[in-house]
């Protein structure tokens, strides 16, 4: 973190000696968004009111107009005084402190705890200071990371709510120019990137820069120089990105589609997603963001950001009725080991598009359209391991055959682990990446989960869990559990206290279920009943529809993709642990049946992977009691699955007083 990360950055001593006119001097020189009569008064008097409390206190530093990167905001005030830091947000003119203001001070706090390197072992007070209200706060509570809850006071007991806490506090003083320059990791949601990214910012400002994280920037730059080197020599290529769940993959994808469209505007790249929810998440929350931003009808917002992101069904779509060249010479397929196999992507273009001759598989048909170009072009696959949940996925066998097949003269780059069981099964597949015509690049795999910052393991330890291998979970839990808590409970009702009890500030918590989670039906939670992604993802706690009210529960074909910070996993009797490994059962009707094809049963287990992979911070995992009365749902068809949990090392009694976890070091 260095000193341009604020607008303006002094000791206290300082701060207290210049005058009013200097300090909003250097803010303005720093401020590129232009000024308005209403900033200004902000400014000015935030100024005076901390001129005025902060008399005689001395040793600390200050900082207006903090930039807090992951979120892409600024923190009005921040002040490092002793082994605290002070997060102030000002609401000025204002006597009242609604919920919104509230949680955003939270966030902030939040985001320095977990991101800012210097902030791990620090205290942390957010206040939210209503200059015309007349609050003093004087209690402070701390959560057991060190966060405090958010204070709420007027102008006149800002000093108050600052010696109130030192007075409690015990943490070691923090060098206040060493906390400056500690550096800013963060790892920002998939919806935060993207909004980023949207802006043209950096992808190095709002992701994990440690060396531990594996090399998402050298991904980036590879991907532009294969897709230079095309260009240059008129060339086509494909490369195959791979990586663990949450390792950043959708991120690194939106990437490169946003800086080449950024600053190579004739390639029009493309980011393109057969996921729907995502796709349809990712527009609205750029749709409202650059409508708030800009001040635009979100109709317009709506408009630009089709560009951006689109479905990729929509795109086969287009450039199966329109035979010319395709506009775009850089294509980013996200999830791409999910296009459709020849028999599925045939069945639905003859059906449903009408077209009786088609006999191709989606891959085949998709890399046919870039094709069209007769000087260059790039495709940039995005291939997730374990992560095929649906009939008709192709895995990554369909786009190796077509090259092999059809495509001679494309350059074939891949990931060094594209060969490795967790991203293709098929011999086929493993035969043809192993050919001389594959050159393999260890940069093009990420393999440090990102979505998870508290922890780089979890990937491991549900894979553990899903193999059937309690001894190896316990081992991996053990490992992660300080930072990243799983729970296991019987009683959904407790669940769902847990997850309320544990968000703080704006942290977005819900339930998730299999899409063949027939019999949670009883518990209250109906798969069968659709969530709108929108709203379940994006919309605030006082709204039905979103994840907060912990009624609409998504599938794995709903949040695929996408994250909360806290997840309730309900796990249903359609894979339940029988006396020595995992049994799949699909409900049908009144009964549950076996499944049997190996397909199918890899369907099933990824759809668990997924929904056991959504937790930024932490999860509680739901295992009904079952009902002996029920024949669809005896005592037996869950107790073997609560079991082999317990045996993997997750406690079965949930705390009485919730912690949150321990900063990510």
């Amino acid at each position: 973190m260095r000193r341009e990360f604020a607008f303006y950055s002094a000791t206290l001593t300082k701060f207290s000696s210049q005058s009013s006119a200097e300090i909003f001097g250097e803010l303005a020189q720093k401020n590129d968004f232009g000024f308005n009569k209403q900033q200004i008064n902000a400014w000015l008097t935030q100024i005076d009111v901390l001129k005025d409390q902060l008399v005689g206190i001395l040793d600390g530093h200050i900082h207006f107009e903090f930039i807090i990167p992951r979120m892409g905001k600024r923190a009005d005030c921040v002040i490092v005084l002793a082994g605290v830091v002070f997060v102030l947000e000002f609401k000025v003119n204002s006597d009242n402190f609604d919920r919104y203001a509230i949680d955003q001070a939270h966030d902030y706090a939040l985001d320095l705890k977990n991101f800012h390197r210097g902030s791990h072992n620090a205290a942390i007070v957010p206040v939210l200071v209503a200059t015309k209200s007349a609050a003093i706060a004087a209690d402070v509570t701390f959560a057991a990371d060190q966060v405090a809850a958010p204070l709420q006071t007027g102008s006149a007991g800002v000093r108050v709510a600052i010696e109130s806490v030192l007075a409690i506090s015990n943490t070691p003083n923090l060098d206040p120019d060493q906390w400056v320059e500690s550096g800013y990791q963060p790892t920002p949601t998939i919806i935060e990137a993207a909004q980023a990214l949207y802006q043209n910012h950096d992808v190095q400002a709002i992701a994990r820069s440690d060396a531990g994280a594996k090399n998402l920037q050298a991904t980036d730059t590879l991907i532009a120089e294969i897709i230079e080197r095309s260009k240059t020599i008129g060339r086509k290529s494909i490369c195959f990105i791979t990586g663990v769940p949450g390792a950043g993959k959708t991120l690194a994808g939106l990437n490169i589609a946003a800086k080449r469209a950024s600053e190579h505007a004739d390639e029009h790249a493309v980011f393109l997603s057969g996921n729907g929810p995502l796709v349809n998440v990712l527009r609205e929350a750029l749709a409202r963001d650059q409508s708030n931003r800009e001040g635009i009808k979100k109709k317009d917002a709506q408009r630009k950001v089709r560009a951006f992101v689109q479905n990729i069904h929509h795109f086969r779509d287009e450039y199966l009725q329109d035979p010319n060249v395709p506009i775009e010479k850089v294509v980013v397929f996200d999830e791409a080991q999910r296009a459709w196999t020849k028999e599925q992507a045939s069945k639905f273009m003859q059906t449903k598009r009408g077209h009786a001759s088609f006999s191709q598989s989606e891959p085949e048909f998709l890399i046919s359209v870039m094709d069209r170009h007769s000087d260059w072009c790039t495709i940039v696959c995005l291939i997730g391991g374990g992560q095929e949940i649906n009939t008709g996925e192709a895995g990554l066998l369909e786009w190796l055959t077509a090259l092999q097949d059809r495509f001679h003269d494309w350059d074939v780059h891949a990931s060094a682990l594209l060969d490795d069981p967790h991203y293709t099964v098929a011999p086929e597949a493993v035969r043809l990446l192993r050919t001389d015509r594959v050159t393999k690049h260890p940069n093009l795999h990420l393999s440090i989960s990102m979505r998870s910052f508290r922890a780089e393991q979890l990937s491991a330890f549900v894979g553990a869990v899903l193999d059937g291998n309690a001894e190896d979970a316990k081992q991996l839990f053990t490992e992660l559990r300080a930072r990243y808590p799983i729970w296991l409970t019987r009683d959904l009702k407790r669940a769902r206290g847990w997850l309320r009890a544990v968000s703080r500030g704006s942290e977005r918590f819900g339930l998730v279920a299999s899409s063949g989670a027939g019999r949670l039906r009883p518990e209250g939670i109906h798969i069968k009943s659709s969530i709108d992604p929108e709203s379940w993802f994006l919309n605030d706690r006082i709204d039905v529809r979103s994840s907060y009210y912990l009624e609409d529960v998504a599938t794995e074909f709903d949040i695929q993709g996408l994250e909360l910070d806290w997840v309730g996993v309900c796990w249903d009797a359609n894979l339940r642990y029988g006396p020595s490994d995992w049994e799949s059962h699909a409900f049908r009707g009144t009964k549950w049946q076996n499944v049997r094809t190996g397909e199918k049963k890899l369907y099933l287990t990824n759809a668990y992977r997924v929904l056991l992979t959504r937790a930024r911070q932490g999860m509680v995992i739901f295992v009904p009691e079952g009902d002996d009365l029920d024949l669809t749902r005896p005592k037996e068809f869950y107790d073997g699955t609560y079991e082999f949990l317990k045996r993997c090392g997750l406690p079965i009694t949930e705390p009485s007083a919730i912690e949150p976890a321990e900063p990510r070091d």
